[in-house]
């Protein structure tokens, strides 16, 4: 199988890593019928062997895959398909996406304006360090976790203890939300222009602006998830060749 032939034709917004091939791959055959309700995927083994990737990468799709609610993975069993279809609002750990975006939209929000009026000087340059770091780091993991300290820094700069408590609260949730987002729908970049936003509007004092900048950034994350989760569009006919690539 040729995994870059995964992608769908004439979208090339981005370069798409061999996990997403495999999620894709492997996300197609489940909504096409081909691993029917019930039935059992493959060995991890198998599927590494047919997809010729390793062992970690298909682990990542795999895992993507429950995220998405298509598959479960039952210990010692296997992995097992539970249903045909993406469900549109994954879960993250303990919190649903829907119920962690309506809680950010309630906090974060008002949040960064606290911020930007309550912010210490102490408080922007942690915020820019953490920003800077963020700028120049390639691995996801890492970003992810400094991405949750970032919301969390914004939220100490709010100088209320019980924003910072909430965002505790569903950090591994964000970590996981996040993580999800930036293997599958290329959002570190982006994200790091959201956040450089929300900094320079606390730097300006500007609770308006620092408002407006946190409505964006949890905007387009509710953007790319929903891009991510809908379902794929499927070609009525599919020509031979298609066929064979699938």
């Amino acid at each position: 199988m040729n995994l870059s032939d995964s992608q769908t034709a004439g979208e090339m917004p981005r370069r798409v890593s061999a996990m997403e091939a495999v999620l894709s791959h492997l996300r197609g055959a489940i909504e096409r019928g081909d691993y029917a309700v019930g039935d059992k995927l493959p060995s991890e083994a198998e599927l590494c062997r047919r997809l010729e990737v390793s062992r970690p990468v298909l682990r990542e799709a795999l895992r993507a895959l429950q995220t998405m609610g298509l598959t479960v993975s039952r210990t010692g069993k296997g992995t097992f398909v539970i249903s045909a279809g993406a469900d549109e609002d994954p879960r993250f750990g303990d919190y649903a996406a829907s119920d962690l975006l309506e809680v950010r939209r309630h906090v974060e929000i008002p949040v960064a304006g606290y911020a930007a009026v309550r912010r210490t000087p102490e408080d922007l340059d942690h915020l820019v360090h953490l920003l800077e770091r963020m700028e120049r780091e390639t691995d996801t993991t890492a970003w992810v976790a400094m991405d949750t300290l970032f919301h969390l820094a914004v939220a100490e700069a709010a100088r209320n203890p019980v924003f910072r408590r909430v965002i505790e609260e569903i950090r591994d949730a964000l970590a996981r939300q996040s993580t999800f987002l930036n293997e599958l729908g290329g959002r570190r970049e982006q994200s790091n222009r959201e956040h450089r936003a929300i900094v320079e509007a606390l730097v300006d004092r500007s609770e308006h602006d620092a408002v407006e900048a946190m409505t964006h950034h949890l905007a387009r994350v509710e953007s790319t998830l929903s891009t991510i989760v809908r379902p794929t569009r499927r070609t009525p006919t599919p020509s031979p060749d298609e066929e064979d690539q699938a």
